[in-house]
């Protein structure tokens, strides 16, 4: 297990380099800047992934469903972690999306709320509508739309932005939620009990004691 940290970085910081080719977007005022791209983000990784909400105010998660989403695993950390790279690219993603989101309101005549970013302000079914669409094979820009589906996908299964031993250990709320095991007292999962009963293989004798090849 000691390469899969490594494995998961590599991912990111492709997904990083691919959005970073983007045009950044940004009206000269930061803090509001911040949490416009905050409290759109959240909304597009509760669409990924879901959860309940935080408070009664809020406006980010939809509620859903019950449980830990994307929004309680650290999606906002993974997408500002220095390692990954993706935060200059954030504010330009921020304006595509909420521009989609505004073509899609007016499409289908739903109500605008200005109070918060267009894409907040729809429904939980909008919003799938919305990714479902986004997400379609045939769009041009389908990559880019998958590429940021997998961040949300990525802090709930893996926490990518942390240890994997320390995480699981910590109680991260998306690897408890999956039920990930404990590794062992080294930090290390050897899974003596085979989910088959039985040793698909034999053991190469080359193998490290961590599993790994030479």
């Amino acid at each position: 297990m000691l390469d899969r940290p490594i494995s998961r970085r590599r991912v990111l910081q492709l997904v990083a380099a691919a959005l970073a080719t983007l045009p950044l977007i940004t009206d000269g005022t930061p803090a509001a800047a911040e949490d416009i791209d905050r409290i759109t983000l959240e909304a597009w990784s509760d669409t990924i992934v879901p959860g309940e909400k935080r408070s009664a105010t809020d406006r980010a998660i939809a509620g859903a469903c019950a449980g830990p989403g994307a929004v309680q695993a650290g999606v906002w950390d993974l997408m500002n972690d220095p390692d990954v790279g993706l935060a200059p690219a954030l504010p330009a993603l921020v304006t595509l999306l909420n521009t989609q989101a505004t073509g899609y309101a007016l499409t289908h005549h739903l109500r605008p709320d200005v109070t918060v970013p267009p894409f907040v302000a729809l429904p939980f079914a909008a919003r799938t509508a919305l990714a479902l669409q986004l997400l379609n094979p045939k769009r041009v820009d389908q990559l880019l739309w998958y590429a940021l589906a997998a961040i949300p996908m990525l802090a709930f299964h893996t926490a990518a932005q942390l240890d994997t031993a320390a995480a699981v250990r910590a109680g991260h709320p998306g690897l408890a939620w999956i039920q990930f095991p404990m590794p062992d007292a080294d930090g290390l999962w050897r899974f003596p009990d085979f989910s088959y009963r039985l040793a698909l293989a034999d053991l190469h004798p080359a193998t490290t004691s961590t599993g790994n090849p030479p």
